[in-house]
């Protein structure tokens, strides 16, 4: 049997009619009508009642959480250096060193100890005074031991050497001040942490957190004039001030005034310095601060709250207006901001529910059904729109993919999916065997039995052959008249025998007469096989061409068997 068959490369263009929305596009709107009318009446209904609660209320609790977020964002700077500091001071290598300056291997140990605290410090900066020769280092990154020499020598007469005196004159494990870097040539908070040896100072570690972002994170909510910030210590002197965020000195000159020094309202000095009395040294545990009403001036409440680890406390000056107006309408608008919400939360669950988990599960059952036959199409049960598609999409799919007569898919499936599993395949590299079949003699079984009986056969011999190949990712179909062909994808020559073979013997097996078959009295088939690797330049007709050829090979030999041909290597 000659190879006479074109083998066009056709794809199959999928067309579905979108229906007309009923049902679900009802409900849909209902609903969200329904759940907007009940959401915008608890809203109303939440607002009138938010309103006559804030209006009744004090503003003195939203000046203290000012104050208390204030504070803490300034604990948590101090808190964190002072941990990386303590780290070093209590480290074996560094107090060796200190003890033995002179020693290159115990300071080599120590420079590297010191690094890695460098490296997680604000500034990336760490100043070492030692005890016994005064000499003062300064410890930065990737400084090698040959070059970590002193750079100054303290001298307890020199003011700018004060911050290592003072700090191993004191009983306190370290001392917080604001000063200027005259090396970076910045404002810093200093912190001078002491570093002792069976309670007997050897040294004094300094790091100066950077003072513009520190002063930035404090105030820069405070810049539209309702409120300002300070930082005062214990004894009423101004450390920082965000009034002068923008003076041009703001960052190099010393602060020397008091809070009585600034202020001239008698009723403002008198609410701070009642705060801080009975606030002696560091401060530890310390309570939620509030706010102090100021009867008249330019500031309406003045909160005091202390800072951690420090004695420092944080002054906010709040105005009436921006109080007055957070405060009535931040729990109103995070009310409303919750509500809206939750509507979104609730339309979007209904949405999900009624549209797109159903149309999510019918395109996962299409997915599903290119690979297996078996697959049932989601939604063919349903009596919405979404069982109209899909019975449509069913039948459809088997007008366009299942051959009529024998129910088994058809040439078009065949050829679309054969493209897509030699693209799959290509990527690996992967087996793939076709075989080829036809039904011996089945003009003459026609020719004796009728058309219609002819029917009948090939319909008989085509759901044995739908029945033989057993994977998922195999199938037969229908190719043309009584040919069929069998793919096979990740299957080697030796697996595509035994399909063979077995398909041969199914067919025997129904043992549908046919005195005019010539090789026996019934109806038997000829099978051609082919199996190559898959490459990308390759195209479904080579394989075809192939199993014709030993299709052809079969008949010639005498029919009711199988030949194989391996896909020669120039088409691959």
């Amino acid at each position: 049997m000659a190879s006479r068959y074109n083998y066009p490369s056709t794809r199959m263009a999928p067309h579905m009619q979108q229906a007309r929305g009923k049902r679900i596009s009802v409900r849909f709107r209902n609903i969200i009508i329904i759940m907007f009318v009940l959401v915008f009446l608890v809203m109303a209904a939440v607002m009138t009642a938010a309103f006559a609660a804030i209006i009744n209320k004090l503003s003195s609790e939203f000046a203290g959480r000012y104050g208390a977020s204030s504070a803490e964002a300034l604990s948590a700077y101090i808190g964190k250096e002072i941990g990386f500091i303590s780290i070093a001071a209590r480290s074996n290598a560094v107090m060796d060193w200190l003890l033995d300056e002179g020693d290159d291997g115990k300071k080599e140990l120590a420079l590297d100890k010191m690094e890695s605290i460098v490296g997680e410090l604000y500034s990336f900066n760490l100043y070492v005074g030692v005890d016994g020769t005064h000499n003062a280092y300064n410890v930065a990154r990737d400084v090698t031991p040959d070059r970590f020499l002193p750079f100054d020598k303290l001298d307890r007469g020199d003011p700018d050497d004060a911050w290592y005196f003072e700090c191993v004159g004191s009983d306190r494990d370290y001392l917080l001040s604001v000063g200027i870097d005259h090396i970076m040539q910045r404002k810093r908070v200093w912190l001078d942490y002491k570093v002792a040896c069976e309670g007997a100072p050897i040294g004094v570690f300094s790091t100066g957190l950077e003072f513009s972002h520190i002063a930035g994170e404090l105030f820069s909510k405070y810049e539209d004039g309702n409120m300002r910030g300070l930082v005062i210590d214990n004894d009423g002197m101004v450390l920082m001030d965000s009034s002068l965020m923008h003076n041009k000195d703001f960052l190099y000159h010393e602060f020397d005034v008091g809070v009585d020094d600034e202020f001239d309202d008698a009723l403002l000095l008198g609410a701070i310095w009642s705060r801080l009395e009975g606030f002696e040294g560091y401060h530890s545990e310390i309570g939620e601060p509030s706010a102090d009403r100021l009867p008249s001036g330019p500031y309406r409440f003045v909160t005091v709250a202390p800072i951690r680890n420090t004695d420092w406390s944080v002054v906010i000056l709040s105005g009436t207006p921006l109080i007055f107006e957070w405060s009535l309408f931040l729990p109103v608008t995070l009310t409303i901001l919750a509500l809206m919400v939750a509507f979104a939360l609730s339309t979007s669950a209904v949405n999900y529910r009624l549209i797109f988990s159903p149309l999510g599960k019918l395109d996962r059952s299409l997915a599903m059904l290119k690979t297996n036959d078996k697959t049932s199409i989601y939604g063919t049960e349903r009596d919405d729109e979404f069982g109209e598609l899909s019975k449509t999409i069913q039948d459809l799919f088997a007008k366009a993919n299942i051959d009529a007569l024998t129910e088994i898919y058809n040439r078009r499936f065949m050829e679309n999916n054969l493209v897509h599993i030699m693209e799959f395949l290509s990527r690996s590299n992967g087996l793939l065997s076709v075989l080829l079949i036809d039904v011996d003699c089945f003009k003459k079984y026609n020719d004796t039995y009728g058309h219609d009986q002819g029917d009948v056969c090939l319909k008989r011999v085509a759901g044995v052959l739908a029945d033989g190949v057993t994977r998922t990712s195999d199938f037969a179909a229908r190719f043309g008249g009584e040919e069929f062909v069998a793919i096979l994808p990740n299957t080697d020559d030796v697996g595509a025998r035994v399909v063979a073979q077995k398909l041969l013997d199914n067919v025997r097996a129904l043992e549908i007469p046919h005195s005019a078959n010539g090789v026996a009295p019934y109806v038997t088939i000829s099978i051609g096989i082919t199996t190559g690797r898959v490459a990308y330049m390759q195209t479904w007709e080579d394989y075809l061409k192939r199993a014709d050829k030993a299709l052809y090979m079969s008949k010639g030999n005498g029919k009711n068997q199988f030949t194989y041909l391996p896909l020669p290597d120039k088409a691959i």
